[in-house]
């Protein structure tokens, strides 16, 4: 029964925020879809049930998704804006160093990357990310993880390490 109470916790959570309803009927549907994706596919998902429920991670999780949308996707989207309006490009793909070990970090790390614009992870190996960056201002790895990622792996480790 590893992962099914939080794999089920996450699939309920998210249910409940994409139909925007507290109906009594939303709320006993997505129980039941909730706890058919944790038996379906939690022992796959999860690792360690401690880890998974753990408040404080879920917390972490919550503080991140809040920087993303509401600082970093704005500070971004502004700058690409900024940046097609003055011609003012200089693209490269750049070799980023990561220090995050597990595989959930290392993806949600990647995917904010690829997510905020400007930014797109091209490739993957143990320790690096390739990013092709819109402005490359620097190809000194770690000036690099500075500049694009520092930030989303500092949260990725409170979340998945």
């Amino acid at each position: 029964m590893r992962g099914v109470a939080a794999t089920a916790l996450l699939a309920f959570i998210t249910y409940i925020i994409f139909t925007g309803s507290l109906t009594p009927y939303d709320l006993v549907t997505g129980v039941i879809v909730g706890v058919t994706i944790g038996l379906l596919v939690g022992r796959f998902l999860v690792e360690n049930d401690a880890k998974a429920l753990n408040p404080v991670r879920w917390a972490w999780g919550l503080v991140y998704f809040l920087w993303y949308f509401l600082v970093a996707e704005v500070k971004a989207h502004l700058d690409v804006m900024r940046r097609i309006i003055t011609g003012d490009i200089e693209p490269g793909i750049v070799k980023v160093p990561l220090k995050v070990k597990s595989e959930y970090a290392r993806t949600l790390v990647a995917n904010s990357i690829t997510n905020t614009p400007g930014t797109v992870v091209v490739d993957v190996d143990e320790n690096y990310l390739y990013v092709n960056w819109i402005n490359v201002t620097t190809e000194e790895p770690e000036e690099a993880k500075k500049e694009i990622c520092e930030e989303f792996e500092k949260y990725a480790e409170r979340i998945f390490e």
